[in-house]
């Protein structure tokens, strides 16, 4: 008779989680190289804050560790990835190495404090709401857009004299990114919110439920004012067809 399911696999059908939620850390055991395998695009940027580099195949994407690492660097390099990966909630299976139960706290990154203009746009219910999430992006002095054109021009004064044959061409890239992709960016962005302040006007499909009772409204119970959606017809049934015809 079979024994029982090794451990990891009882704790994996009990939670029973989905397969994006799950990765896998190990040391190949022919290349030697630290390779994170698995996850969602959440999981796969908490490997690439941890240190680790994306690898895009055509039917994967995975991760490894830097080149040219010492193997203790590689392993606190893993032992911290596994400890980010689980405090947010991950399943992973790794090498005894790396295991660890430390649980690192997670602040908010600053993507996702970007990523919140978008939750504003969605909920945006006139053009001037919408006009005031893009502001944040389009303003000269401290907008989004004035940061990242910031962040090139930084990393290409960082490849500067950095010493590579290759550094002089990636600093002249980033600057053309900052001076001219950039600038075709910013200005279709800071067009489409002046144009969207000039219009005053509320979106068509969006409206604000205020869940005020009206003041002569008799039927005190009511609990919002907005008229109840269109019901949706019936779709007829089709016509029954005849058995066949008599002749």
């Amino acid at each position: 008779m079979p024994g029982p399911p090794p451990a990891t696999h009882r704790r994996r059908n009990a939670s029973s989680p989905s397969a994006d939620r799950f990765l896998t850390v190990h040391r190949d055991p022919h290349s030697a190289e630290v390779l994170a395998r698995g996850g969602d695009s959440e999981a796969h940027s908490v490997l690439e804050r941890a240190g680790f580099v994306p690898v895009v195949r055509l039917h994967e994407t995975y991760h490894r560790a830097p080149t040219r690492l010492d193997p203790d660097t590689e392993d606190q390099l893993a032992t911290e990835a596994v400890a980010r990966l689980r405090a947010a909630g991950y399943h992973v299976d790794c090498d005894e190495d790396f295991d660890t139960d430390r649980r690192p706290a997670r602040y908010p990154t600053l993507g996702a404090s970007v990523a919140h203009l978008a939750e504003r746009l969605r909920e945006a219910t006139t053009t001037q709401d919408a006009a005031d999430a893009l502001t944040e992006l389009t303003v000269p002095h401290d907008g989004v857009l004035a940061a990242i054109e910031q962040v090139l021009y930084a990393a290409a004064d960082f490849h500067d004299g950095l010493g590579a044959a290759a550094d002089p061409y990636t600093a002249r890239r980033l600057r053309h990114l900052a001076d001219e992709q950039l600038r075709v960016l910013r200005t279709d962005l800071i067009h489409t919110r002046n144009t969207l302040a000039d219009r005053h006007a509320p979106h068509p499909r969006r409206s604000t439920c205020t869940g005020e009772v009206p003041a002569a409204e008799r039927e005190r119970s009511s609990v919002c004012a907005c008229p109840p959606p269109p019901r949706t017809a019936p779709v007829p049934s089709p016509p029954a067809v005849a058995a066949g015809l008599r002749r």
